[in-house]
C-alpha cells in the first residue's frame, strides 16, 4: 500500500517461482533488497520496498510471488500476486528456460487490462540463452521484444533500465497538482480542518498536509483554521479567492462563507487530482435512489485505527441512512484488499479522497464497478450531495454547470 511519502513509480517484478525474481531486483536497485534462496516459493506475499534505481530515481519495487504457485496456499499466493497488477506502473515479466505458456499470457492480458505497460526478461540466461524462434513466438503475442539477462554476469541490466525508463508512463514521476488553475500567486486559500478523535495527535492529516504544501507551491497565502472560528474569521473581512473544508462540516462552512466564494471539499480536490473524476460527477445522484435492502460499498485507500468518528466506517454510513431514510447495507474495504461476494451486488461505491494512493490505484480500483455500470461516488461529493451543496462543491472545477 502507498503511503503519502511513496507517491512514486511503482514497478512490480512477476514471473515463475525459481525464475530469479529476487536476484533481479537486488541486481536492478545495487542492493540486497529481496531475499535470494534456490527454493522455489521463498516469497510467499507480495513484498514493496522503497529503493533508488539508477538512472529512474526513487521507486517501489513489488516483488511478487511465483504464478505457478500450487496448493490452496499457493492459490492465495497467486491471486495476491495478480492483485498486484492494479496498483503498479510498470512490470516486468521474467521467463526462464525459454518458458513461456499459459501463466505469462494471463498475466500479459491482466497487464493490458489495467493499462500497465511491460518489460518481458529472459532471466538466467548465463543457464541457457533465449532462444531466437522462442523470442519471435512471444514477440507475435505481445508485441514485446525479450531481454537476455543474467544476474551472474549482470549484462544487459543497462539495457532494461533504458526500457523500464521509457515505459514508465510519465505521470507516475509527476505529483499533480492540488489547485492547479484554480489559485494564483498571492491568492487567499482557507483551509478548514476540524480537530476530532481521529486527527492525529500533534499534527495534520494528510490532505491537510499535502493542501498547505500545494498552497506555498502556487505563492498562494495559506490561512487554516478549525470550523470553530470560522465566523470569528469572516468577521474580519478578507475575502479567501477558495475555501476548503473537511467534507464532515460541509453543511455548516455553506452557511457561513458567501456563495460568491469558491467552495469544495479536501476529499474533491484529491477525486479530481487522483482519478474517475467524471464518473464520480455521473454517480453520486445515486444517492437519491436507493432503496431498502441496497448494499453499499465503501473503500478505504488506508489502513488506520478506528473510533467512533471514524467518518468511512460510522459517520458516512449513519449520514446516508438518514438522507435516504432506507434499510441500506454497508459493506467497507481498506486498503487495497479484495471485494468481498459479487460486486453486482452492490448499488453504490464510495471512495474515499485517495490520499496515500496513486492515481494509477485509484482508478483500477474503481474499474471493475465502473466496468459494471455500478454508480460510483467519493467521500466528498457524497456528502455534499446530502447536504443539498454538490453543485456548488464542485463548480470550481467545472467549466459549465451541470444540472443536478
Amino acid at each position: 500500500m502507498a503511503k503519502g511519502k511513496d507517491l512514486k513509480p511503482h514497478i512490480g517484478i512477476f514471473g515463475r517461482r525459481n525464475n530469479g525474481k529476487s536476484s533481479f531486483i537486488n541486481r536492478i536497485t545495487g542492493q540486497e533488497v529481496a531475499i535470494v534462496s534456490d527454493h522455489p516459493g521463498t516469497t510467499t506475499d507480495p513484498v514493496r520496498k522503497s529503493v533508488e534505481i539508477f538512472g529512474i530515481g526513487p521507486a517501489i519495487i513489488i516483488d511478487t510471488a511465483g504464478i505457478d504457485d500450487a496448493g490452496e496456499l499457493g492459490k492465495k499466493r497467486v491471486e495476491k500476486t495478480m492483485n498486484v497488477i492494479k496498483t503498479i506502473d510498470c512490470a516486468i515479466l521474467l521467463i526462464a528456460e525459454n518458458i513461456f505458456d499459459s501463466f505469462e499470457i494471463e498475466l500479459i492480458e491482466a497487464f493490458k487490462k489495467y493499462e500497465v505497460p511491460f518489460l518481458i526478461v529472459h532471466n538466467k540466461s548465463d543457464i541457457k540463452r533465449v532462444n531466437i524462434r522462442k523470442a519471435s513466438r512471444i514477440k507475435a503475442i505481445t508485441g514485446k521484444k525479450v531481454i537476455d539477462y543474467s544476474a551472474i554476469n549482470n549484462r544487459e541490466l543497462e539495457t532494461i533500465i533504458e526500457e523500464l525508463k521509457s515505459s514508465i508512463p510519465e505521470m507516475a514521476y509527476i505529483k499533480p497538482s492540488l489547485f492547479e488553475g484554480l489559485i494564483s500567486p498571492k491568492d487567499i486559500v482557507l483551509l478548514i480542518t476540524p480537530i476530532d478523535s481521529e486527527a492525529p495527535e500533534g499534527r495534520m492529516i494528510l490532505p491537510q498536509q499535502m493542501a498547505i504544501r500545494d498552497v506555498l507551491d502556487h505563492d498562494g497565502i495559506c490561512i487554516t483554521i478549525k470550523e470553530t472560528e470560522l465566523e470569528d474569521f469572516m468577521e474580519m473581512g478578507i475575502r479567501p479567492a477558495l475555501v476548503v473544508t473537511d467534507s464532515q462540516v460541509f453543511k455548516f462552512v455553506a452557511s457561513i462563507i458567501p456563495d460568491d466564494i469558491p467552495l469544495t471539499g479536501f476529499s474533491i480536490v484529491f477525486a479530481k487530482n487522483r482519478a474517475n473524476f467524471e464518473k464520480y460527477l455521473e454517480g453520486t445522484p445515486a444517492l437519491a435512489n436507493l432503496i431498502d435492502g441496497d448494499k453499499v460499498l465503501i473503500l478505504e485507500s488506508c489502513t488506520h485505527h478506528i473510533s467512533c468518528e471514524d467518518i468511512g466506517r460510522f459517520k458516512l454510513p449513519d449520514w446516508i441512512k438518514k438522507f435516504t431514510k432506507k434499510q441500506i447495507e454497508f459493506e467497507i474495504v481498506a486498503g487495497l484488499d479484495n471485494i468481498p461476494g459479487n460486486l453486482n451486488d452492490y448499488a453504490l461505491v464510495v471512495q474515499c479522497g485517495g490520499c496515500v494512493a496513486t492515481q494509477k490505484q485509484v482508478k483500477n480500483r474503481l474499474l471493475p464497478a465502473i466496468e459494471a455500470g455500478i454508480p460510483v461516488t467519493n467521500y466528498g461529493m457524497a456528502i455534499a450531495f446530502m447536504n443539498g451543496i454538490f453543485k456548488r462543491a464542485v463548480a470550481p472545477f467545472l467549466k459549465q454547470e451541470i444540472a443536478v
